[in-house]
């Protein structure tokens, strides 16, 4: 764990591009939210490790977005239950569900709809908020924490030489 958060404050450190860990922190986001072996997940994971996105800020994401998932998974059971539910779109449903295709992807469980549905609207601002959150990280706290005296404590710390010998 510690050497997953050492790659990640490496990325962060690093002349990587936010957009890549700002999007490794939206595809963590949708995989977390909804149930794990689910058709858009095999594809979210593809997506992961095909483009450059950073790993470890993928893997952190998950586990920190899972713990948030654990909250929201009955409001995105309501919410995918109350479109399953919903007479105008019965007819879609049962016409999805008629096809092999649409029955792989497993939108006629409430949980999978719902999170889904809940993830997609959230992954955008997520996607933007982090990006402009590391942004704000790399040219304003990064400089004025390393004149503090806790982060020359820090650096003296095992923690520190594990980023560093990651790092080199």
């Amino acid at each position: 764990m510690l050497s997953m958060l050492a790659k990640l404050l490496k990325a962060l450190n690093s002349e990587s591009a936010p957009g890549q860990i700002a999007l490794a922190f939206s595809f963590a986001l949708i995989v977390a939210l909804t149930p794990m072996f689910t058709l858009h997940n095999a594809i979210i994971l593809l997506l992961a490790f095909v483009l450059r996105i950073n790993l470890s800020a993928f893997f952190l994401a998950l586990a920190a977005f899972s713990a948030l998932a654990w909250f929201i998974d009955p409001y995105s059971a309501r919410l995918g239950e109350s479109l399953l539910a919903n007479p105008a779109l019965v007819d879609t449903w049962r016409d999805m569900y008629q096809s092999d295709f649409w029955r792989i992807t497993a939108f006629n469980h409430s949980l999978v709809l719902g999170g889904l549905l809940i993830s997609l609207l959230a992954a955008v601002p997520v996607f933007v908020l982090s990006k402009v959150l590391i942004n704000l990280y790399r040219h304003r706290l990064l400089a004025w924490f390393n004149k503090l005296k806790i982060a020359q404590v820090l650096k003296a710390s095992k923690f520190y030489n594990l980023y560093k010998s990651i790092a080199e």
